[in-house]
């Protein structure tokens, strides 16, 4: 797999390669581009990317003195995009919704459009079942202690955290995906180090309603993409964002939840074939 190495450390990703339209597809926590496996067989001429950001999920450590809190990731992702050299992307969001703190920071030159997919909005960072690890991120030691839950099978399933995030359950390979993402932050002092940076980096409640409205400010396309069962992600923030965006229009899929590049990938291609197109 290839890397860049940006200044605050290195950023592995997947590119596909070829002259089509860019789509940077982003993911959540602490997961890595894998959540994108069921779709990648429908998104046929695109260039898709799919970088693994810092959110526990990474496989390399980061500089110690990297910023990993929210619009800290936001600028590792924009000095990516910088890296590559990447322009007209449409920036696919899902679970994480940080990378729209990039038009906070007036970042967005290189991106022509944003797809927010079933992610976090408004003063939903991080969302209601991720909080305690949040909290738990000022305590390192119980922070570790409660990562190791995630090894236990029927925690990782359980309907409140990751087992709700996903509702085909045909799809058995679910839960070795969940083992897998946090495997780095069990094993690894670093990644863990980096996990409880991220974890504990969310402004307030006020400051990100403020920044939200300051989002406001992108005009270009928006497609929000709301899970008709999603357990993370407030029902009313898909409809509020569509409304909240001046160029944006919102489609709800059903049968889904917050994880809908698993639950219906197909669905969600040629959502995002349409929009680029």
């Amino acid at each position: 797999m290839p890397s860049v190495q940006l200044s605050a450390g290195p950023i592995d990703y997947e590119d596909t390669g070829g002259d089509g339209p860019v789509l940077v597809l982003l993911h959540g926590v602490p997961m890595d581009g894998r959540l994108w496996r069921r779709a990648m067989p429908h998104l046929g001429g695109f260039r898709v990317i799919r970088p693994t950001l810092p959110l526990g999920g990474h496989r390399k450590p980061m500089r110690p003195d990297a910023d990993l809190s929210q619009q800290g990731v936001a600028n590792i992702l924009g000095d990516f995009l910088d890296e590559l050299e990447l322009h007209d992307v449409t920036l696919v969001l899902n679970d994480w919704g940080g990378g729209q703190f990039l038009i906070n920071a007036d970042r967005t030159d290189r991106i022509a459009r944003l797809a927010l997919v079933a992610c976090e909005a408004f003063d939903n960072y991080p969302p209601k079942a991720a909080r305690p690890l949040a909290v738990l991120s000022k305590v390192p030691p119980l922070f570790t202690a409660a990562l190791q839950l995630f090894r236990v099978q029927g925690f990782r399933q359980a309907s409140s955290g990751y087992g709700g995030m996903s509702v085909d359950k045909d799809y058995h390979l679910y839960d070795d995906l969940v083992h897998g993402w946090f495997a780095p932050a069990l094993t690894d002092k670093a990644i863990r180090r980096d996990f409880m940076k991220f974890a504990g980096g969310a402004p307030g409640r006020d400051e990100l309603l403020e920044l939200a409205e300051g989002q406001q400010k992108f005009t270009k396309p928006v497609l929000v993409v709301w899970a008709g069962q999603d357990t993370m992600m407030p029902a009313e923030h898909g409809p509020r964002l569509a409304a909240h965006y001046p160029d944006a229009r919102l489609e709800i899929v059903k049968d889904s939840s917050t994880l809908v590049p698993i639950d219906q990938p197909e669905q969600l291609a040629g959502l995002l074939r349409a929009f680029v197109g």
